[in-house]
């Protein structure tokens, strides 16, 4: 089955052009203009990924990205011609997964929708392995956390985080690669799955996120650390 993708563009000629686009290119397209369609298609629907344009008629982008957040993990990419820094501070706090300006490069575009949906593929396999296909693998442990990766769960003190995908994998290569300082370049290409492109606000954000849920204290963080000009050090 095609993978299934929903556009949020109230711009037509942009719309038709990407639903056109992205049928070419093999996935099973549909194009809505505002957020009210939006919220109602993807009920109907439950599409793999997302594209959203933040200035829609009614409810605007960032509240759409905030309604579907709450219920699902599906990869969001909000599309904006605004180069508003604040803007993507909000939408990545909304939930958003990327954030790409107009005008694009379709090539790109498509590389990095590619780039989420392989990321999503690897995380369900992480998830569900196969018994006879994945050969059994030792909880990473740290203190009160550990990390099951045949499970793809991660539990303190006893109990399951209730961790995003995109979460647990950025808190599973953490631990991977414990003791190293970490730059935002390397995590967004080994994590998210595409190139920096200048952005690595993304990082901080989901970096946030993490710590409230695996730090005593997440504003003074000991397991999760800042390496000041460098990046991020998972202690463990």
């Amino acid at each position: 089955m095609p993978e299934k993708i929903l556009i949020v563009e109230d711009e037509t000629a942009l719309r038709e052009t990407l639903a056109y686009t992205l049928e070419r290119e093999g996935f099973a397209v549909r194009a809505v203009a505002d957020g009210v369609k939006a919220l109602e298609a993807t009920a109907e629907q439950n599409p793999d990924i997302i594209l959203l344009d933040i200035m829609l008629p009614g409810i605007d982008g960032f509240e759409v990205c905030r309604r579907l957040r709450a219920k699902m993990n599906v990869p969001i990419l909000m599309l904006t011609a605004r180069e508003n820094e604040i803007d993507r501070v909000v939408g990545l706090e909304m939930g958003a997964d990327d954030y790409i300006i107009k005008p694009f490069h379709m090539r790109e575009l498509v590389a990095r929708i590619k780039a989420h949906l392989r990321r999503v593929r690897l995380f369900r396999e992480e998830k569900n392995p196969a018994p006879d296909e994945v050969p059994p693998q030792e909880p990473i442990v740290s203190g009160d956390l550990s990390i099951n990766i045949a499970r793809g769960e991660a539990i303190r003190n006893g109990n399951p985080l209730p961790l995003k995908p995109k979460e647990y994998e950025l808190l599973l290569y953490f631990a991977r690669h414990r003791g190293q300082a970490l730059s935002r370049e390397q995590i967004l290409e080994r994590v998210w799955g595409w190139e920096y492109t200048g952005d690595s606000r993304t990082v901080d954000v989901h970096v946030r996120w993490l710590r409230e849920k695996i730090e005593p204290d997440p504003a003074n963080p000991v397991r999760l650390v800042t390496v000041r000009g460098a990046g991020y050090r998972f202690e463990g």
